[in-house]
């Protein structure tokens, strides 16, 4: 079958329902420590439910096939029938891969391969193990007589109540037939009637002799009516019969939402209204008004335009901002301050349509470390805090690999196994916090770990028998120095390879992805105790907040996140170290670069420095070093324009910029500057 990639109503299902994929991935990792969860295993095979009721409508059967199996267990498991186990958590998390793979051959456009052979068995094979069959016939017999008097009373009621309704049927109202068809591991919520009033107070179970009277009046009532429009016997009055079959619920189900439409979310082909007869007597029902919605998806490459647009307003305010004092009347200038309050609260209000919950990173997390803590014979428990926090969706996106990273290093090279960590008077599990912090304009990211710590001699030693570094060099370092030595390339203290690591490939990345975000590294870590990894990020790569600088005639921009501290250039503050001149500052010693002579033209950058220049201290991934400048000019907020083609792949420039005064500044990318020219 080909797939229609430009279906509107398939690309809605891919979202949606790749949005329940990912909420099943996190539910099933917490089922596994609490698996009698009825609410827990009701939402499970909902979602199951409802993205297969969607790749039905759509007629992708090997998708369906799978989903419904998968329904099918987690039927029994809510109603008890069955016991949940480790092997068969496996399963499921090997079900949502297929998924997942079958999602991305959609996407690609072609038809999804079935699932492997062995895991339909699995699946079918919890399905036999079911607890109940060994029970006598007749009992089992009597007990389906009331499961199914009692399934049909509650659906009965539920339907009257649909029926009497003068609206549209709520998603709970649905959830609730639902549950009355497939069987609930709860009592149906958002049921209010007269009669259920007068017996709130009364015992659900009946006796044998109720039972068999209540059979009795059943089969004397009369059958008459036939199936309506709505797929449910009428008596003359509209009164629903006091019994439907599966088999009708089912035709109200479709008459309701279409043959194969999900229940919920997923967008498919609308279907006719149902004509519905007036409420029934005796039984009150209360309606809440239709909501507007109050959501619209918007396509991302809108919202950048949408960003684009605002940064040029941003460029004009600037310029306005600096020609209002060649304005005397007192009204422009009013109108000019006006324009820049406006201007600042539309930024910032464009800026948040571009925001996303950190927890779209966070999300896939219990996944990994369950999985690598399973393979590794580790006991893990991960905490995740401040998931609500918002960053800018291309930060959350390409921070997701470096995340992922960290995190397997610290139940990897962290956390102990369970009976080193009881020598040790540690409790068997071991813990990794993965938290997110808003401050100022910066997310502030930490990974911890309650583990073995960090050797800061082992790291030196490792340093220096790799080549990587003169032990005169490593001697030097103090205790963070060490601990900066594992994003060297090809650093590692593993002494034994695995799949999981050992190779020295990966912090150096890591390293690099998060500086070109323009963000920082810092750890601390204690020996036996733990270790700690803080990564700050900007909330923003849209408009950048910079410091303006000027060499000789001309205007550079420096990212704000990566300044540290600003001081006049004194001659006592300076010294040679291995033949390189640092700056003494606050008992350290920094490397000293002179911009001029990186930047300007050869003629320029061979005048004297200025006496009134400035160092500019500035973090270099965890480097501090000084940069001297011949004036600083202040802040100002700018949009990175790309470089020219001539111009693209310059060392040490980010992009460009127009200022306030008008002019052109090339904005400074300080790794790729000191890599290039130091």
């Amino acid at each position: 079958m080909a797939i229609n990639l430009e279906d509107d109503i398939l690309q809605d299902f891919l979202l949606e329902a790749g949005e329940i994929v990912e909420l099943l991935s996190e539910q099933l990792v917490v089922l596994e420590k609490t698996p009698d969860d009825g609410d827990l295993l009701n939402a499970i095979f909902r979602g199951f439910h409802t993205v297969k009721g969607g790749a039905s409508f759509l007629a992708l059967n090997s998708l369906v096939d799978v989903c419904h199996k998968s329904e099918d267990v987690f039927n029994l498991l809510r109603n008890q029938k069955i016991s949940l186990t480790g092997e068969m958590m496996d399963v499921f998390l090997q079900v949502l891969d297929e998924v997942h793979r079958m999602f991305n051959e959609i996407k690609s456009g072609a038809d999804p391969v079935a699932v492997p052979e062995l895991l339909i068995e699995q699946l079918l094979a919890m399905q036999s193990a079911v607890t109940d069959t060994k029970k006598p016939a007749t009992v089992r017999k009597k007990a389906n007589k009331k499961s199914a008097v009692k399934k049909n009373k509650n659906i009965k009621q539920v339907s009257e109540q649909f029926l009497s309704s003068k609206g549209d049927i709520s998603d709970e109202e649905f959830e609730n037939l639902l549950d009355n068809l497939h069987g609930a591991g709860a009592a149906p919520k958002a049921i209010d009637s007269e009669a259920d009033s007068s017996q709130s107070g009364k015992n659900d179970q009946i006796s044998d002799q109720e039972f068999e009277e209540l059979l009795d009046q059943l089969e004397q009532k009369d059958k008459a009516g036939a199936l309506g429009s709505t797929g449910v016997a009428k008596s003359k009055q509209g009164k629903i019969d006091d019994l439907i079959t599966e088999e009708e619920f089912e035709l109200l189900l479709d008459q309701l939402h279409g043959k194969g439409k999900p229940p919920d979310k997923v967008v498919a082909a609308p279907s006719p209204p149902v004509a519905r007869p007036a409420a029934t007597s005796g039984v009150r029902r209360e309606f809440t008004e239709n909501k507007t919605e109050t959501t619209v998806r918007v396509d991302t490459s809108r919202l950048n335009e949408i960003m684009n647009l605002v940064g040029e307003l941003v460029l004009t305010r600037n310029r306005l901002n600096t020609l209002r004092e060649t304005f005397e009347d007192q009204r422009v200038h009013k109108a000019i301050s006006t324009l820049d309050l406006v201007t600042a609260d539309l930024q910032n209000a464009v800026m948040k349509t571009r925001m996303q919950p950190v927890k779209k990173v966070f999300g896939r997390f219990p996944r990994v470390v369950r999985d690598l803590a399973r393979s590794l014979n580790k006991e893990i428990e991960l905490e995740l805090r401040g998931e609500e926090t918002d960053l800018d969706k291309n930060l959350v996106e390409s921070l997701a690999d470096p995340l992922v990273h960290l995190v397997r290093n610290s139940v990897d090279h962290g956390i102990e196994i369970p009976e080193v960590r009881l020598k040790a008077g540690k409790p068997r599990q071991g813990k990794v916090i993965l938290a997110a912090e808003q401050k100022g304009d910066h997310i502030i990211l930490t990974i911890s770990d309650d583990g073995a710590g960090m050797d800061p001699e082992k790291l030196r030693r490792k340093a220096i028998e790799k080549g990587l570094m003169d032990s005169i060099t490593a001697a030097r370092l103090d205790e963070k120095g060490c601990f900066d030595l594992i994003f060297l390339p090809g650093l590692t203290t593993k002494e034994q390879l695995s799949n999981v690591s050992g190779r020295g490939v990966g912090m150096d990345v890591v390293k690099t992805r998060i500086t070109q975000l323009n963000g920082q590294v810092e750890i601390n870590s204690v020996l036996g105790k733990g270790t700690e990894l803080h990564i700050k990020v900007p909330l923003t790569l849209a408009i950048l907040p910079t410091l303006m600088l000027q060499l000789g005639t001309r205007k550079f921009a420096l990212p704000l996140s990566n300044v540290s501290e600003i001081f006049e250039l004194c001659s006592k503050k300076i010294s040679v170290v291995d033949g390189r001149e640092v700056i003494l500052n606050r008992g350290r010693a920094s490397p000293l670069f002179y911009l001029r002579k990186w930047l300007l033209k050869r003629n320029e950058s061979e005048l004297d420095v200025q006496r009134d220049a400035h160092v500019v201290m500035v973090h270099a991934g965890n480097t501090m070093v000084g940069f001297v400048v011949d004036q600083v000019l202040g802040q100002e907020e700018v949009v990175i324009k790309p470089l020219d083609k001539l111009l693209q792949g310059l060392p040490g420039m980010a992009g460009s910029t127009i200022t306030g005064d008008g002019n052109i500044a090339l904005i400074l990318d300080i790794p790729g500057l000191i890599n290039a020219y130091s």
